[in-house]
């Protein structure tokens, strides 16, 4: 469950006190234990109810055993958003966040996981770390607070796999953006073309591409000796055939060519249902 499909999830994420084990083995206890070394133990396998990322260890007849590369991350509620913004970092107002008739596809974030100095660099997934999400607006701001929907990282590990299979060497699946705030989606850069209705705003899409040289650049893929959109549509078809294999993570995928200020790149979402462009 906490693993998702790919296997490779490192990280999960809910609200503060919340159950996150139903029916759990009789006699098995949970302890988180922060960074902080703040410890919390729970018979009713719910979060802590302070927010902040955790180790997992499970006893039983007072063994303990380390759940290995996993870590719960407690998010703070939306609730923690004041006039648009929370502590120093402007987030904006969410699309439908006063309107009452609000559509599902649209319902505001349940929460912003807290980035900080110290644990931006922690690891979600085999692949993949909180720093790869954060808005790169506010770049001074501390703490940054992100919304990320653990499907689409599950669906980025599985594009991994999908063009490994079909043997592509991928040493590194690049984040060219991440999470948006409404502030940053309307403002930060170029906002020209960004929908008011961005997926990126509710943490379940990334722009994406291969870069592995770590140039910041694509690579060539297809080893034609030109990096263009044929390169970037390989990725595409790798994220068409996981949406064929895993319906739960359908959403959209769009094909971007190259400029002066990036090479060619995708987009790729978790929306729910299938969109092309």
């Amino acid at each position: 469950m906490f693993r998702g499909t790919s296997g490779k999830l490192e990280a999960t994420f809910t609200l503060p006190d919340s159950l996150i084990v139903q029916n759990p083995v009789p006699g098995l206890k949970v302890k988180y234990l922060s960074d902080t070394e703040e410890e919390s133990v729970a018979t009713e396998f719910k979060a802590p109810k302070k927010p902040g990322i955790y180790q997992i260890l499970l006893e039983n007849n007072g063994a303990y055993k380390v759940l290995e590369r996993l870590r719960l991350i407690t998010i703070l509620p939306f609730s923690s958003k004041k006039d648009g913004r929370i502590g120093k970092c402007f987030m904006g107002i969410w699309p439908y966040e006063k309107n009452s008739a609000m559509p599902v596809a649209y319902v505001n974030p349940a929460g912003f996981i807290e980035v900080t100095m110290k644990n931006i660099n922690q690891r979600i997934s085999r692949h993949f770390k909180l720093c790869d999400f954060v808005d790169k607006d506010q770049a001074n701001v501390w703490p940054k607070y992100l919304v990320l929907d653990p499907r689409l990282v599950d669906k980025l590990e599985l594009i991994i796999d999908e063009l490994t299979r079909q043997g592509y060497a991928i040493k590194n699946l690049a984040i060219m953006c991440g999470f948006r705030s409404p502030h940053s989606n309307a403002t930060f850069g170029d906002p020209r073309g960004r929908g008011k209705l961005s997926r990126h705003m509710f943490g379940d899409a990334a722009d994406i591409y291969v870069d592995n040289n770590n140039k910041g650049w694509m690579s060539d893929l297809n080893q034609d000796g030109c990096v263009d959109i044929k390169d970037a549509r390989i990725i595409a078809q790798a994220a068409e055939q996981v949406e064929a294999k895993y319906p739960k993570l359908s959403g959209g995928i769009g094909i971007y060519p190259g400029n002066g200020a990036h090479g060619p790149f995708i987009h790729v979402d978790v929306r729910g249902h299938t969109a092309r462009w």
